[in-house]
């Protein structure tokens, strides 16, 4: 049997629930046809790049499946008559992936940064810069106007 990576998107508005039961349709199938889905990855609501069948916002889901290519042809037929399901992808692979997908480690890193409190690129341990809050330089003090810089060296 061969081996696959198996992602498809479900629309926004489709509940988790409803999704759950998608997933595991997909896997009946698959086991229906004797092979076995080895992972399941639910991804989570994430923004699409470009609008699909007026979507801008998909339920990722991968599946890593071990099957004949029989299998893989039935998801995809099913699928494509499903109105829940935007777009689906299968991928043949070598060997299938151990532990949690990029996607997922990518989930952890993001998550771990956000629990150390680190928040956008311009955010200081003081706060924003002293020098853009409207005139006054906490550090220095009051501005002056220029053409009073300028004259003060005569």
């Amino acid at each position: 049997m061969a081996l696959y990576e198996h992602v498809f998107l479900a629309r926004q508005d489709a509940s988790t629930q409803q999704v759950e039961e998608l997933t595991a349709q997909m896997t009946g199938i698959v086991e229906g046809l004797g092979g076995k889905v080895t992972k399941t990855e639910n991804w989570g609501v994430r923004s699409l790049t470009y609008r699909m069948n007026k979507n801008r916002k998909a339920h990722f889901v991968l599946l890593n499946i071990d099957a004949p290519s029989a299998a893989i042809a039935e998801i995809e037929r099913q699928e494509r008559i499903s109105e829940d399901v935007i777009r689906y992808l299968s991928v043949r692979v070598e060997e299938l992936e151990e532990g949690p997908s990029a996607m997922m480690r990518k989930a952890d890193r993001d998550r771990e940064r956000d629990d150390r409190g680190g928040g956008f690129r311009g955010e200081r341990e003081g706060g924003f810069r002293g020098d853009r809050d409207g005139g006054f330089r906490s550090d220095r003090g009051p501005r002056r106007p220029r053409d009073e810089a300028e004259t003060d060296g005569e």
